[in-house]
């Protein structure tokens, strides 16, 4: 299964794992947190990660572009991950919404910072051929943070400690572990640096353009799955199971991760993709129908095999259509384009559920992945993949 995954992958696998259980474990006890303990209401939690998510999307542009001008990807990827780790855990110490806020932005900040340099850093490290497998086994370590997260927190508060605030203290736990691993154990990778010019001089051209800009057309209809979680509830799902279903749902994302980029080392990125893409139109169909609660975790399931076989293969793709010395660029723009169209997609679902009805929103969503899925077969091809010079340690 690791035939083929370099040491640095391996190392930044761990360490988006490591990550991901140190966020998950106070992640989904912070609307809790934020109303029963501070008092705030529904409205201000929306401040709140809108404010996060925005941040963090105008980051990773900033950061991937810098990571191509700098001589260190690496020193970017730790500093970003030194700073959410320092940060996550203060929302213990928080005694207002106002604070919360802080904790949070700061978090964000260091995603944003990371996140860009980090996915440059993967494709360094790995050969062209086994992309989609490196890509697909970082997103499947980061599902397996997601899923054994909120585990952990709710074993700590079901047998060890009764106080939200000690569970967001010892987050901090696997977050200084995270930090640790990149300082001591992963090493930057041999590159020839971006020739210096303006700074946003790097603006995506050619196929890389199509590309980002068929990605934007599925974003627009790829909504918050707190949608479907809404949708879970109206099927029956009961509160008490809902964790469960959350945790299913993780489990199916990170064992189809590896599976699927491998595949798409063999086939082809695009195809893979398109599959994907068809399967998440299916299951949205699927949402818009289904009347049973055992209809539900069947889509859940189907809505999971659709980001297995897409998370990584897309970031791959993007690795296939630069050069070493655009990489971090091209990242940048990449998950500055999604993270752009996420809020909009979820103004979309939301309005079209309230004024038209669920069908009408999980029908445009469906729509929209099939018109991205038959623009990526005719306006972006396949890419020649340069030859890998290991040039790591």
């Amino acid at each position: 299964m690791l035939n083929g995954i370099s040491a640095n992958v391996l190392i930044l696998g761990l360490v988006s794992f490591l990550t991901d259980v140190s966020s998950e474990m106070i992640y989904p006890l912070l609307p809790l947190f934020l109303t029963s303990v501070l008092g705030a209401g529904p409205a201000f939690l929306g401040v709140i990660e809108g404010v996060a998510e925005s941040t963090a999307a105008l980051l990773k542009l900033v950061s991937g572009i810098a990571s191509d001008r700098v001589r260190s990807r690496k020193s970017l990827v730790f500093s970003g991950y030194a700073l959410s780790s320092v940060a996550r855990p203060l929302v213990a110490a928080a005694t207002s919404a106002g604070a919360v806020l802080a904790v949070r932005f700061a978090d964000r900040v260091g995603k944003g910072i990371r996140t860009s340099p980090r996915d440059a850093l993967i494709a360094d490290s790995t050969d062209p051929a086994l992309r989609g497998k490196a890509y697909g086994f970082h997103r499947a370590m980061d599902h397996g943070g997601a899923l054994v997260g909120p585990l952990v927190a709710t074993l700590l508060l079901t047998w060890f400690v009764k106080d939200l605030r000690t569970v967001f203290w010892l987050a901090a736990i696997p977050g200084g572990l995270a930090v640790l691993l990149v300082a001591v154990r992963v090493r930057e990778t041999e590159r020839r640096q971006t020739a210096n010019g303006s700074f946003l001089g790097f603006v995506p051209r050619g196929r890389l353009r199509r590309y980002l800009f068929v990605l934007l057309i599925f974003t627009l209809g790829n909504s918050s799955d707190a949608f479907l979680l809404l949708r879970a509830g109206e099927l029956g799902v009961s509160v008490a199971r809902i964790p469960l279903l959350w945790t299913f749902f993780h489990l199916v994302k990170m064992a189809g991760s590896t599976p699927f980029g491998s595949l798409s080392d063999r086939i082809g990125r695009r195809w893979v993709i398109v599959a994907g893409w068809g399967v998440y139109a299916l299951s949205y169909a699927g949402f818009a129908l289904a009347t049973t609660e055992a209809a539900c975790w069947l889509l859940f399931a189907v809505y999971g095999l659709f980001y297995a076989m897409t998370e990584g293969v897309e970031k791959a793709l993007l690795a296939d259509l630069v050069t070493p010395q655009e990489r971090g660029g091209a990242f940048g723009w990449y998950n500055f384009a999604v993270g752009v169209g996420a809020l909009p997609a979820s103004l979309l679902f939301g309005f079209l559920w309230e004024k038209v009805g669920r069908g009408a929103a999980f029908g445009c969503g469906a729509l929209l992945a099939a018109v991205a899925a038959l623009l990526l077969l005719t306006v972006v091809g396949e890419t020649r993949r340069e030859p890998f010079l290991d040039n790591g340690p």
